[in-house]
């Protein structure tokens, strides 16, 4: 049985889930359901440990001055209900992780990147409608 290395929403802390029970798995250190159906906020601090998963990782890089993230943000956070427990969301602030943002050259937001194990495999800038945010997800994983 495969066993999928996932960190919790709430602590971070890695947590190894058998496939075969993803959307069932609590986190091993403080108890919280792993997947919550909502993004999961990310600082520079814990970024590593979600997108170094097993699972696919969409981050939404944004801004709170940013009216067109401010519009995509409801689609992201409706997606994330469609998209779990075979894709975690995430949304990175570019203002309070800076550091984060230029080292994977964010020059536009809202930035939406896919990771995986690490590596970033796609990314697409701009608020997207949500029929095309999911489908541009669905083709990539």
């Amino acid at each position: 049985m495969t066993k999928l290395q996932i960190a919790c929403p709430d602590c971070h802390t890695p947590n190894r889930v058998p496939e075969d029970k993803l959307g069932q798995g609590r986190c091993g250190r403080c108890k919280a359901e792993l997947f919550q159906g909502k993004p999961i906020n990310l600082t520079e601090a814990d970024f590593a440990r979600h997108a170094g998963g097993d699972l696919p990782l969409v981050v939404d890089f944004w801004a709170d001055w940013c009216a067109p993230c401010k519009m995509f943000a409801p689609v992201f956070e409706e997606a994330a209900t469609e998209l779990e427990p075979r894709v975690q969301l995430a949304k990175v602030d570019t203002q309070q992780a800076q550091q984060l943002a230029a080292q994977y050259g964010i020059r536009s937001i809202p930035t939406l990147a896919l990771f995986r194990q690490g590596r970033e495999l796609d990314r697409v800038s701009g608020a997207l409608p949500k029929e095309q945010f999911l489908q541009w997800v669905r083709e990539r994983i």
